[in-house]
């Protein structure tokens, strides 16, 4: 707010479109900075000629109390006072309002997990699913339509080796229950007799043939053990509070594709080579891509075509994000450009966004090789930690309030460490670490949720409050990071990073840890006590609000 407040009065008097702003490195010389280098290669004058022109043009403010000319600098000094009032009012005001965004024209949809059935489902899976859905939570919040869809891959060779080895080593002996998980190892021992036996990929092939072709028997398998599998995705995403608007699967675009690839053909973008028919993208750096096999089946490239007309046609989508593990970088490259070359106007507003592997700390997890952590043995490992700490804290809790809470900070630690790291740095997923309730973690920030709500509910706010006694160093950092809230949301929304609001949030619970060591608020003098617990409560809301956006719950007890 008080940003953009010396933003407009630089604009005015400057008359640039935009106006960059920095932190001075020392609070001494005021808590924004104006630097006169770029006016000075426009206006031909020395740029500290210009800060002190600037200085006698711009009047102060409300907000701003003191301007200064530092050699090439313009600093600009906050009205403390007023900030403390101006902002704490305003998220009290507001509340779940504050930060958010104006409504926008532009359509988005996220296509996020993208599990392919017959396998089983990782903790890789989570950091999909975890960014893909705090994402769409926060395009939401700052106005975009959003719609999400997961699209389910259910066919193509995995499939095929799967129900192949199904047909060669299980047949109907699958067991009565967790039958998802059991044909995920199914399709683990299917890679490991194909490695020893490579003869066995035709076996593969024609059974791949079969199920593109729709013979019944295998048709009827494939429904089955496929359901399998949806069943045990859809409790995870329950468990995880995913929600997805549209479902797309793979069997459902094969009939399109021979459409898509003669329409892509009067475009002279395909040409035959060897049988196949291919894009070539070689002028665009981008390599050949084959979009028909030879055998006649169809690449996930070709479907993830058809499926991107379905997007822009019928759900008249503005911008596509595609969250997807940063191994398919060429290929989204590829679909891209096949998009554009088609002369769709949204093929350059289609984003993929990569994300880093989860490895373990004995190296990569693979589906193949069954060197994975199962999602759900991971959340039951947490779950059972964190229902025997809230034990520990609470032994006159009653079972179903120690569960209720164990489930939300069990959501917390493993969401949290999913979306922190930086999309583009390797999570090497420690499980000791992903259950610690301390350090940077969803449960340290869900703690300084509860405990200020425990400081609020042994008190009265009073009805009249001096929010200009807030002026210690500690308060006004609290109150700039408040202030702050909105510009970071923004932030994360314009660059499809979840991790800049929970790192925001991390520094926000820090910071208020470091004022509550230093100031009291309970014994502190009535005005001041009162001013307090409005900065408290301003606090509270900002964690909450950020971590409902993370997927994340804030109880008001731990």
């Amino acid at each position: 707010m008080i940003e953009q407040e010396i933003k407009k009065l630089l604009q005015k008097t400057t008359n640039l479109k935009e106006i960059y702003l920095e932190v001075p490195p020392d609070a001494s010389l005021g808590d924004y900075a104006f630097p006169c280098f770029e006016l000075a290669k426009n206006m031909k004058k020395n740029p500290m000629e210009i800060a002190i022109e600037l200085k006698s043009k711009i009047k102060k403010t409300n907000l701003i109390e003191k301007i200064e000319a530092k050699g090439p600098y313009l600093n600009f000094f906050i009205n403390k006072s007023k900030l403390a009032e101006t902002i704490i009012k305003k998220i009290l005001k507001e509340k779940n309002n504050y930060g958010k965004g104006k409504k926008k024209k532009e359509k988005i949809m996220i296509e996020y997990s993208q599990p392919n059935t017959h396998k089983e489902f990782h903790i890789g899976h989570l950091r999909n699913v975890c960014l893909g859905s705090s994402l769409a939570n926060i395009l939401r919040n700052q106005g975009y339509k959003t719609i999400t869809s997961n699209y389910i891959n259910d066919t193509g060779t995995h499939v095929a080796s799967a129900l192949w080895a199904y047909l060669k080593f299980y047949k109907n002996k699958e067991p009565k229950a967790n039958k998802g998980e059991w044909i995920g190892k199914v399709y683990v021992r299917s890679c490991q007799e194909i490695e020893k036996n490579p003869d066995y990929k035709k076996e593969v092939s024609t059974i791949l043939k079969h199920l593109e072709s729709n013979d019944k028997d295998i048709i009827q398998l494939w429904k089955r053990t496929k359901d399998w599998s949806l069943i045990d995705f859809k409790k995870i995403y329950k468990i995880l509070g995913a929600r997805f608007d549209l479902w797309f699967y793979d069997h459902e675009l094969i009939k399109s594709s021979r459409d898509v690839i003669t329409k892509l053909k009067e475009k002279s973008i395909l040409q035959e080579s060897q049988g196949a028919l291919i894009a070539d993208l070689e002028k665009h750096d981008l390599h050949k891509v084959i979009l028909l096999k030879e055998d006649g089946t169809i690449p996930y490239i070709t479907k993830d075509i058809v499926l991107a007309f379905i997007k822009f046609n019928k759900y008249k989508i503005d911008n596509s994000i595609y969250v997807v593990d940063t191994r398919q970088s060429l290929h989204f490259q590829q679909l891209f450009k096949i998009l554009e070359l088609y002369g769709f106007k949204q093929a350059k507003k289609c984003y993929h966004l990569s994300y880093a592997m989860v490895n373990l700390p004995n190296g990569t997890m693979s589906s193949r090789t069954g060197n994975v952590v199962l999602f759900m043995n991971m959340y039951k490992e947490t779950l059972n930690l964190a229902i025997s700490e809230t034990k520990k804290r609470h032994p006159d809790w009653n079972e179903n309030r120690i569960l209720n809470t164990a489930k939300k900070i069990t959501l917390a630690a493993i969401k949290f460490e999913m979306i922190n790291v930086d999309n583009n740095k390797i999570i090497l997923f420690d499980p000791k670490k992903a259950i610690s309730f301390e350090g940077e973690t969803g449960p340290y920030i869900q703690y300084v949720h509860a405990r200020i709500s425990s400081l609020l509910r042994k008190t009265k706010l009073p009805k009249k409050q001096i929010l200009s006694l807030l002026k210690d160093d500690t308060e006004i950092t609290l109150i700039k990071l408040l202030e702050d809230y909105p510009k970071k949301i923004s932030e994360a929304a314009s660059n499809y990073k979840p991790s800049i609001l929970s790192n925001y949030l991390f520094e926000l619970a820090q910071q208020f840890n470091s004022f509550y060591s230093k100031q009291p608020i309970l014994r502190a003098e009535k005005e001041v006590k009162s001013a307090r617990l409005c900065l408290i409560i301003a606090v509270k809301s900002i964690l909450n609000q950020g971590l409902n956006l993370l997927g994340i719950e804030a109880p008001e007890r731990m």
